[in-house]
């Protein structure tokens, strides 16, 4: 299927302090689209596919509000079967490295070891949630630990507390260290499981080339307006 042919699509050219760079938020299945793509396409693909852990993200749920609630809609994506192996090769193909989040769940996929893992420690006390959660990478490099508070209504940075959006969300400052970690300004990024828009706002703060994928219509549109929002008012902040 040719790139043209891929709709509905939005893309939206951003500003960034030394370069244009681009935000491109795709409502399309995201093997459709990495079929389309030539080899090594992107320099990183990082993605948080569903992890097939039997949560069905009702704990979350009670979490996350869009701006008008009544518009909440439940999906949850833990409970749902991680990708198939091919899905796993076509990531392999259109990407020079990549991340993975939930790999633990589903190693045998991806049939590859690797001596860098990332453990984003959630600093969540004494709850019933995982402590921790792990994310394999292609990088040669030692384990790396990133500490971030994601207890409920608690955050690492209250003073800027994300708005939840989605059962399974992450942090935009976990990504912005990843991006900064494992990346380089200027670099093309994909996410073929976009959902909440974390990784696409990050893309923005640190001056990455960004492709996100997203099936579900719903959330395709809340992460849009979220991603929307929130780096404009940090431009204007910026820039004010």
């Amino acid at each position: 299927m040719a790139d043209a042919d891929i709709a509905p699509r939005i893309r939206a050219d951003l500003e960034a302090s030394e370069k244009a760079m681009s935000i491109e938020l795709l409502n399309v299945d995201c093997m459709e689209y990495m079929q389309a793509q030539p080899n090594n396409a992107f320099d990183l693909a990082i993605v948080d596919p569903p992890y097939g852990i039997g949560e069905s993200g009702k704990k979350n749920a009670s979490r996350c509000r869009l701006i008008a609630a009544k518009d909440y809609k439940p999906f949850y994506g833990d409970d749902l079967e991680p990708p198939p192996v091919e899905y796993f090769r076509e990531l392999q193909r259109v990407r020079k490295n990549q991340i993975v989040w939930g790999a633990n769940h589903f190693i045998d996929r991806i049939a590859q070891g690797s001596p860098c893992w990332v453990v984003w420690d959630k600093d969540n006390g004494a709850a019933d949630f995982a402590d921790c959660e792990l994310a394999w990478t292609s990088f040669k490099t030692a384990v790396r630990l990133f500490r971030f508070r994601w207890a409920g209504m608690l955050q690492g940075d209250m003073k800027n507390k994300e708005l939840r959006i989605h059962p399974t969300q992450k942090p935009v400052k976990l990504y912005e260290w990843l991006f900064t970690t494992y990346a380089k300004k200027g670099q093309r990024i994909l996410d073929t499981h976009l959902g909440s828009g974390s990784s696409a706002i990050a893309a923005h703060y640190v001056g990455c080339d960004f492709v996100g994928c997203e099936i579900d219509p719903h959330y395709f549109q809340a992460s849009k307006a979220r991603i929307e929002n929130e780096t404009r008012q940090r431009d204007m902040l910026c820039h004010g």
